[in-house]
Order: structure tokens, then sequence, then C-alpha cells
């Protein structure tokens, strides 16, 4: 890469890991900069998501404080995050470009369910029954979004952040603190697999990883400080944002 290009490579992983920690879809930004400076899609895709990993890292250190008293949590779906991730990451070895004329359908439904959230949440909160959040169908959830996350990525946060508000009956900040976890451990299982079975681009990882360590800082550190109707509402830019990128360009 010229230097010109390692610079926009650097600035987008800092862009990335600011909007993952925050709310998701940071692929959206360096995927598409890797293909603009000649990466081929599989090699831009494997090459981002090991980037991306110290990013997820320091997202979820800057939100450790949100994460006290979530343990039990983030060890029932952090396991199926884990194997979700490794379903999507053989996925994408093998059968390449299967999914990405799906991946605007589950934003909007993300999308539509974080706008009803409030309402739906109040609705769910007289009829959910005790222990709701460790419904079989919960963790099913989180694991095919595992796998989505570890297939493609762009948009697992928006919609595990709306899987799990629905669900969980928590703060919205504190679910994002949980979301940076589950896409973090989605991310690192996935790098791995491509580490050993995959081409990787190190130039841009490495350009991306130092990006997204002060981007992940960065958004815990003025993400946190969002109202949940703020943080509801930079989530649906983000996802429509997404939906426009992955549709029209």
């Amino acid at each position: 890469m010229s230097v010109l290009e390692v610079v926009v490579v650097v600035i987008a992983g800092v862009c990335a890991g600011t909007i993952n920690t925050v709310v998701g879809s940071g692929t959206l930004i360096t995927f598409p900069v890797l293909l603009a400076v000649g990466y081929s899609p599989v090699v831009a895709n494997v090459s981002n998501s090991i980037g991306l990993v110290p990013g997820s890292l320091s997202g979820v250190i800057g939100y450790r404080r949100e994460l006290r008293g979530q343990r039990d949590r983030m060890l029932r779906f952090g396991a199926a995050s884990l194997l979700g991730g490794i379903t999507g990451a053989v996925l994408l070895l093998l059968v390449p470009s299967a999914f990405e004329t799906v991946v605007p359908i589950f934003i909007v439904i993300a999308l539509v369910l974080i706008v009803l959230q409030p309402r739906l949440g109040a609705w769910l909160a007289v009829r959910r029954p005790q222990g709701s959040e460790h419904h079989i169908g919960l963790v099913l959830g989180v694991y095919a979004t595992g796998v989505y996350g570890g297939y493609f990525g762009a948009a697992q946060g928006i919609i595990l952040i709306a899987l799990l508000a629905l669900t969980v009956n928590d703060h919205l900040q504190r679910l994002n603190g949980l979301k940076n976890v589950l896409a973090g451990l989605v991310n690192l299982v996935a790098g791995v697999i491509f580490l050993f079975a995959a081409d990787v681009a190190w130039g841009p990882v490495v350009c991306i990883a130092a990006g997204s360590i002060v981007g992940g800082q960065l958004g815990a550190r003025y993400g946190r400080r969002l109202s949940p109707d703020a943080l509801r509402a930079v989530i649906v830019v983000v996802g429509v944002f997404a939906i426009v990128r992955l549709v029209f360009f």
C-alpha cells in the first residue's frame, strides 16, 4: 500500500472501531475501503475481520463498568456466539458471497425492532415469564447472529442489540456492553480460523487494528454518555446508512 492508502485505512479503522463500540456496522466502512485500494472481496473481508479484533477488545475494556454483574450472560451467550462465529467463518471459506443478498433484510428487521423496542419492551415486561433470558430461543438467536457475524459481520452489532433489548430486561447501555463482548468473540474466533485457512493481507490488518483500538476507546468514552433514546437514534441512523451502502453501492 502507498502512504496515502495506509493513512486512509488507519482512519477507516478509527471510524469502524468507534462505530462498532457504540452501535455496530463498522465493517461497512473498512470493507469498502479495502476494496477501493485493490483487495478482492474475500481477502478484504478476512483481513477486516482480523484487523477489527483489537478494536473489539478495546471497546469491551471501555465498557467494563457496564459489564459488572453480567458474568452469567457473558458465559451463556458467549458460548453461542463462539459456536456461531466458527460456523460463519467456515461457511465463508466454503461458499463465499452466498448470504450478501439477505444482509439488508436483517438490518431492516433489526431497525424496526429497535424503533419499537420501548413499546414492545413495556408490553413484554408484563408478559415476559421469569427467567426468559435463559430461553433456548434467545440462545439460538445469538448463535444465528454469530453465524452471520462470522460470515460477513456488517450490522452484526445492530442485530444483536435489537435481539437483546427485546428479550433481556436491562438498561440499554448495559446491553450494549454485552453486545460488544459477543461481537468481539465472533470476530476473534473467525479471525483465528482465517489465520490458518485463508489469504490474509497483513498490511491492512495492522492499519485497521491500530485505528480500531483508538476508535474503541473513543466509542466507549462518548457512546456510554448517550441516553437510551439517543443511542437508539444513533443505531437507526447507522443502520439506514448501512442499508443504503449495501443496496446501492
